[in-house]
């Protein structure tokens, strides 16, 4: 197993970092204030007694943010124990669906599926992924040269042990896991100094625009969605958001 040189991870963070940024940024210049509006639960807010409308934009554009920022972020972190495994195991990005990459020990073979936290799916996806680990092990049984296949679900954070989900699929999390694709114990901190690259001035730059996309809104609310004295028109929203039976 080779080990990662750390100037190898910081070019790859650096490269890597602000595409994140800017996905977060393209998923609010993407939406529009009716999809805000149509999206999400318009009793929530009139229970929360929010009364002007640039409170009411933000806390729109701030759920929708937290609902797309982990999954943006889980995918870089995805990416990057791809690019770790290949450069300390020789892995490499799997051809099969649900995988995201495999490596080979001897005889033996091991096929990795990276996902952000612990709560990542529900039933249904389980079970897919759980069909995709046993298609793919089958292609490979068939092979006289592969005496052992593994499947791993690898958690890029948390402190759960390590166990065997659904029968034959090991779960493994957290330092564990950046150790299985490092090779290093302390790896899951080294991590942790190269994300600060450029971040202020990426956070700024987006925090920037997501000021504006709040004025821009805030104006665009005011005009269709309140009356003459400033007035938060709920009817009017609500019937964007569920009318759906007609005059």
């Amino acid at each position: 197993m080779k080990q990662l040189q750390m100037g190898e991870l910081q070019t790859f963070v650096e490269k890597n970092i602000e595409s994140f940024h800017n996905s977060k940024l393209q998923t609010l210049e993407k939406t529009s204030l009716k999809d805000l509006l149509r999206r999400k639960n318009p009793y929530l807010y009139r229970a929360k007694h929010i009364t002007t409308a640039q409170e009411l934009v933000s806390s729109l554009l701030e759920a929708k943010l937290s609902s797309s920022e982990e999954e943006i972020f889980g995918n870089f972190l995805e990416s990057l124990a791809i690019f770790v495994a290949e450069k300390t195991r020789g892995a490499k990005k799997s051809s099969a669906k649900g995988i995201d990459f495999e490596y080979g020990e001897g005889n033996a073979r091991y096929l990795v599926a990276v996902k952000s936290g612990l709560n990542w799916g529900n039933s249904s996806q389980w079970s897919d992924l759980e069909n995709s680990f046993k298609a793919a092990s089958k292609v490979l049984r068939q092979s006289t040269r592969i005496s052992h296949v593994e499947c791993i679900l690898g958690v890029s954070y948390g402190r759960a042990k390590t166990v065997v989900k659904r029968g034959f699929i090991k779960q493994i999390c957290g330092q564990a896991f950046w150790h299985l694709a490092s090779g290093k114990k302390s790896f899951y901190i080294d991590i942790v100094k190269p994300l600060g690259f450029k971040s202020k001035e990426l956070n700024d730059s987006f925090k920037a625009r997501k000021s504006e996309l709040i004025n821009k809104f805030t104006g665009e609310f005011i005009s269709e969605f309140c009356d003459s004295k400033g007035k938060i028109l709920w009817n009017r929203i609500v019937e964007l958001n569920s009318g759906n039976l007609g005059d």
